[in-house]
């Protein structure tokens, strides 16, 4: 079973296993990562195929598992699949299903009848007219609200997700209001990368992606609920100065206690996602193949593959990143680096600071 505070080595286990079970979606969201279509992909995996991946998952010490999208509830046997990863194989399994007219109070209730771990629905406005922006489709945020409640309803507990860019920064305090208010366990905030539908000019600036995480640090200490970034390990960072800054000894507890890493994660780095089609990639945002399990093992190609090594030699880093302090926790956006300079080991062009090594 999941042991969340054992230490693993993630030269051999990942932490975090995500997989992209169809690319099917009814949503057009601007900053779509996967570039959902309506219909799923004939070469998607077959139910065989994903019963085949998940037992290769549990054998590597049974890492958190996530089943994303496009929308995994356009997959007629994702309620099989669930039951098959956790009662045949133990494995902790969440869901983050698009806010479409699939969720249903019977759905909700036949993933809490299969055991998920958790429901993770997007939220990124704290009112329909943002949220629906930028989601690209009207009545998103009023499914959210109502899948929220069924939520509730079947007591599985709540993740929200929010992703970070030009349309919502002016209002995330009211988001996390909003997430309060929903009785969330964890809000997980997502930093832009330029990859998929994602647009460069969507993106915060470098010096407020830094204030927008002094500001997370302090929701994360007054918030009942637990907060957590993807594809912003300076977090890490942020959250270590802020802490000696205010002499802060230790963050409050939280109720939320899956999805924390003992130890830092990254893309490829702890971090492994596999594509509708069997391609396994760093993560998400980082569109580098690094095998298929169609033709190797997950383990085989997370553990071998050149990319996937380069991104756990912290000695590899370049430019700033190379020299930072901090880099052993942090490391920088991967994806982002690729996404914006074409290399996978440059310094994240969107960090603010400046290493000790580099000050004049």
């Amino acid at each position: 079973m999941f042991n969340l505070n054992k230490e693993r080595d993630f030269n051999v286990h990942p932490f975090i296993v995500i997989w992209e079970v169809t690319r099917a979606c009814a949503l057009k969201c601007l900053h779509c990562r996967a570039e959902a279509q309506y219909e799923a992909d004939p070469y998607q995996l077959s139910f065989e195929e994903g019963k085949h991946l998940i037992d290769q998952i549990a054998e590597m010490d049974n890492p958190l598992f996530v089943f994303t999208g496009g929308d995994p509830l356009m997959r007629p046997d994702l309620f099989e699949l669930a039951k098959y990863s956790i009662e045949e194989k133990g494995l902790p399994v969440s869901m983050t299903p698009s806010a479409t007219p699939k969720v249903t109070r019977n759905a909700i209730l036949k993933a809490k009848e299969v055991g998920l771990s958790r429901w993770a629905f997007s939220l990124d406005g704290s009112c329909a007219e943002i949220h629906d922006h930028f989601r690209g489709t009207r009545g998103s945020f009023d499914r959210t609200m109502k899948g929220i409640e069924y939520l509730k309803e079947a007591g599985i507990p709540i993740q929200v997700n929010t992703t970070i860019s030009k349309y919502n920064l002016h209002d995330l305090e009211a988001i996390a209001e909003k997430v309060k208010e929903m009785g969330a366990v964890l809000w997980s905030t997502f930093f832009l990368v330029p990859t998929g539908r994602g647009m460069q000019k969507d993106m915060v600036s470098a010096e407020e992606h830094e204030e927008v995480m002094k500001w997370l640090y302090q929701v994360q200490q007054r918030m009942p609920y637990g907060v957590k970034t993807t594809e912003a390990p300076h977090y890490r960072r942020v959250y270590l100065q802020e802490r000696k800054r205010l002499g802060e000894e230790e963050i409050l507890k939280r109720p939320d206690i899956l999805g924390r890493a003992p130890q830092p994660v990254n893309d490829g780095d702890g971090f492994v996602f596999i594509s509708h089609t069997g391609a396994v990639y760093p993560s998400g945002f980082l569109p580098i193949a690094c095998g298929n399990i169609r033709e190797q093992s997950l383990a085989d190609i997370y553990q071998n593959s050149p990319v996937m090594k380069d991104l756990r030699d912290k000695s590899k880093l370049k430019g700033k990143c190379g020299v930072c302090e901090f880099k052993n926790i942090c490391g920088g956006s991967r994806s982002r680096a690729y996404a914006v300079t074409g290399d996978y080991l440059e310094s994240d062009p969107y960090c603010a600071y400046i290493p000790k090594a580099l000050r004049v």
